[in-house]
């Protein structure tokens, strides 16, 4: 997220479970929450017409016993709820990292192993789960927090089976419903990067419409991606709507996470082709640095954002762009102030791209009242 930090005497940590053994970390983190994200950043945010935050932690701002993580950032989490309400913004807590990592990726906290699916991690996961819900789910934050996420992107091969997720899913959704005061508040799950529909039937047998399913929506990680043009990175995007309603119509079904990049070139007639190189004399790739793109790019980047929103918009609960403020291209704010992304968040230079699609007549309200399926 800022790679920033991870330089100078911080430049060999992998993670943030590295980053916290060095010395000077807890000064350095220190320094990180209280300048990263702001009140002036979600005032900006609001103005755009972005209603909602999803925001990560890890489950050690809860429970750090033997962990070697640094406490502290749940602090943050109460500032910038805080800030939240001021700018009638609803947030959902995401605990983001969980024990033993649930995926090995560094945004676990710890890359390497998976170890998350240990009868003992599973548990303590649930025990912070109810720590977190029986906090955020009181009512005095019913009017700003509408969701809490168990887990992000566990991964369903290696150490971990995607069967033992499910049923831990539904055990950990019971217990943390139990803790939380707020009829209304979203208890979200990853769906474990098998697709939302692969969850309906346990969102059926639970009943009720406050369990929530996220899901995530790239097109660069896999090599079928990669090969596509923009306007085929278009045509993907507009086939989501499908999957997403259909899911949406049985449980709240959110995109938690999509981006504006994509792996293409743009040709100096406006034509693009895949990759990350390219060999016409005035082309450009979206690989170049940011601050570089001319405006060919920034429209193709605005095309297939607006075409996501559109889809987004009609066939979902809700979604979160990763991230607000992320480098460069994966920057939300970054892409409003050059034009790759559409502020006001509903405008459109570019309406229509995916026929059907048409907003819903009332906006996601993510679970600050219960939704219409």
């Amino acid at each position: 997220m800022n790679s920033d930090l991870f330089s100078g005497s911080f430049s060999s940590a992998a993670d943030q479970f590295t980053f916290d053994a060095m010395p000077g970390a807890a000064a350095a983190l220190k320094t990180h929450w209280d300048t990263f994200f702001t009140e002036s950043d979600i005032q900006t945010l609001a103005a755009t017409g972005i209603n909602a935050l999803r925001i990560p932690i890890g489950f050690w701002a809860y429970d750090n016993t033997n962990t070697g993580y640094i406490k502290g950032a749940d602090a943050y989490m109460e500032k910038a709820i805080t800030w939240a309400r001021k700018y009638n913004m609803k947030v959902w807590v995401d605990c983001h990292g969980s024990p033993g990592s649930q995926n090995g990726f560094d945004n676990s906290g710890k890359a390497g192993s998976v170890d998350w699916q240990q009868t003992a991690n599973l548990q303590r996961s649930i025990s912070v789960l109810k720590t977190m819900a029986a906090k955020y789910g009181a009512i005095e934050y019913a009017d700003v927090v509408v969701g809490l996420q168990m887990t992000n992107e566990p991964i369903s091969y290696g150490n971990n089976k995607f069967s033992v997720t499910q049923s831990w899913a539904q055990e950990a959704y019971t217990e943390v419903k139990a803790a939380t005061k707020n009829p209304n508040m979203v208890i979200v799950m990853h769906d474990a990067f098998q697709g939302a529909s692969s969850w309906t039937s346990i969102a059926k047998g639970l009943g009720g419409k406050t369990f929530g399913v996220d899901t995530h929506l790239y097109q660069l990680f896999v090599d079928s991606d990669n090969k596509l043009t923009q306007s085929q990175h278009i045509t993907e995007a507009c086939g989501w709507a499908s999957n997403l309603a259909s899911a949406n119509s049985i449980m709240p079904t959110y995109v938690g996470e999509w981006s504006a990049a994509t792996n293409i070139c743009v040709n100096p007639d406006g034509s693009t082709t895949a990759g990350t190189t390219c060999s016409v004399s005035g082309c450009q790739c979206q690989s170049a640095s940011f601050d570089s793109w001319n405006s060919m790019m920034i429209e193709q980047v605005r095309r297939f954002v607006e075409a996501q929103l559109d889809v987004f918009e009609s066939s979902s609960s809700g979604y979160f762009i990763w991230s607000a403020k992320g480098p460069g291209g994966w920057g939300f704010l970054n892409g409003v102030k050059n034009g790759a992304i559409p502020s006001p968040v509903t405008s459109r230079k570019y309406p229509g791209q995916c026929g059907g699609s048409k907003r819903r007549e009332v906006r996601g309200s993510l679970g600050a009242m219960p939704e219409a399926f």
